[in-house]
Parts: C-alpha cells; sequence; structure tokens
C-alpha cells in the first residue's frame, strides 16, 4: 500500500505542483483585479454624480445576484461574439475578479462608513485635497478595518479558482479529472485536491493574520 502511494507521488506529484502553480496564480491575479474593481466600484456609490452611482449599483447588484458559473461562461464563450476573444486563463481572471469585485466594493464601502466623516472634514481643512485625503488618510485606516473580511473573500477567490475547469483552464480540479478519466479513482484524487486546497486556503490564512498583526503594531 505504501508503495503505491509513493510510486502515485512519483507519477502524478509534477502534476500537481503545476495545476497548484496555476492555481497560485489565478487566485494573486484575481485579487489584483478583484481589488482595483472593488475600490472603483466603493468609490463610485459615494460619487457626487448620479451616472457614476447608478452604474457602479448595477454592476453590484448584476454580479451578487448571477452565479459565477454564468458569468465565467459570459466572458469565455460570449465575449468572442462581440470580437473579445480571450484565452481560458485570463478569462478565468477576467471573470473571477469582476466577481469577487462586486464582493470587495461592499467590503470597502462598509469600512468608509465606519470612519468618522469629521476626518475627511479637517484634513480639506488644512488644506488636503480630495484625493489625497482619501489615499493618506482614509483608505489606510479602511484597509485595517476591512483585513479579515478581505481575507475570507480571498479564501473564497482561491476556492472558486475550481470552476475555471469548466473553461479548460487546467488547474487543479481538471487536472484530477483527467487523471480519474484515466485510472477510475475519484475518491484517490478528489481527496488529494481537497488537502492540497486546505493546505493553500491556511497558508492564505496565516499570510493574512501575520499581515493583521504586522499592520496593528505599526499603527
Amino acid at each position: 500500500m505504501l508503495s503505491n502511494s509513493l510510486a502515485d507521488v512519483r507519477l502524478y506529484g509534477f502534476g500537481f505542483l503545476m495545476a497548484s502553480w496555476t492555481v497560485f496564480w489565478l487566485t494573486v491575479l484575481t485579487i489584483i483585479v478583484s481589488w482595483i474593481s472593488g475600490l472603483l466600484a466603493a468609490l463610485g456609490q459615494t460619487s457626487r454624480w448620479r451616472a457614476v452611482r447608478s452604474v457602479t449599483a448595477f454592476y453590484i447588484w448584476f454580479i451578487r445576484g448571477t452565479p459565477t458559473i454564468i458569468q465565467i461562461f459570459i466572458v469565455y464563450f460570449g465575449f468572442p461574439q462581440i470580437g473579445i476573444r480571450l484565452s481560458p486563463f485570463t478569462a478565468g481572471v477576467l471573470a473571477l475578479g469582476i466577481n469577487s469585485g462586486a464582493y470587495v466594493a461592499e467590503i470597502i464601502r462598509s469600512g468608509l462608513s465606519a470612519i468618522p466623516r469629521g476626518q475627511t472634514e479637517s484634513a480639506l481643512a488644512i488644506g488636503f485635497s480630495q484625493a489625497a485625503t482619501m489615499r493618506s488618510i482614509i483608505l489606510p485606516q479602511v484597509f485595517r478595518i476591512v483585513l479579515p473580511s478581505l481575507t475570507n473573500e480571498a479564501i473564497s477567490t482561491l476556492k472558486n479558482t475550481s470552476l475555471l475547469s469548466t473553461i479548460t483552464v487546467i488547474e487543479l480540479t481538471l487536472y484530477a479529472q483527467t487523471l480519474i478519466a484515466m485510472t477510475f479513482r475519484p475518491f484517490d484524487f478528489y481527496i488529494a485536491v481537497a488537502v492540497i486546497y486546505l493546505l493553500l486556503t491556511t497558508i492564505l490564512t496565516q499570510l493574512a493574520a501575520w499581515l493583521e498583526r504586522r499592520y496593528a503594531v505599526h499603527n
């Protein structure tokens, strides 16, 4: 039994390592896209222009009200109909980033609402611009407040990368399905995928905990 397990590690280990590396980059790039889109949407919700508020409100409403898998299909299968062709990897990052961005927007908006309005008024009174106030005073505080929620959303993003197997991104799930089709051993390989995802989410959680401690020390 042990010899069979060791043989499996030698035979399939490199493939799982490469699939995990793909998941890592999918997660990192998706988080970047989601934080950018989420911040823009959150700031859009506070805009003085009604049109901007309406567009960002529609974005958040639509994304949160429709299944993630449908959004992935729209980007990968639907965009080519309007002349936008993306690789499976790029389409996956874009779809998951836009999806997560709607939730990040709500997280940031809740953080913004926790900051007393008097801080902005005081900064403007002593000569700070609106942009400088937001960048130097408000957003650092918001980040500290919402970091635990952002961590939870990042973990959800990592797990959602498994959905990209439906558009042929060779990540952990699709790699496992390929092995299952060849070996007829679904239990073994799905357990292996579960353990790898558990390891990745644990690493991400520990990293976030370190960031929370570090941020607290310097503030």
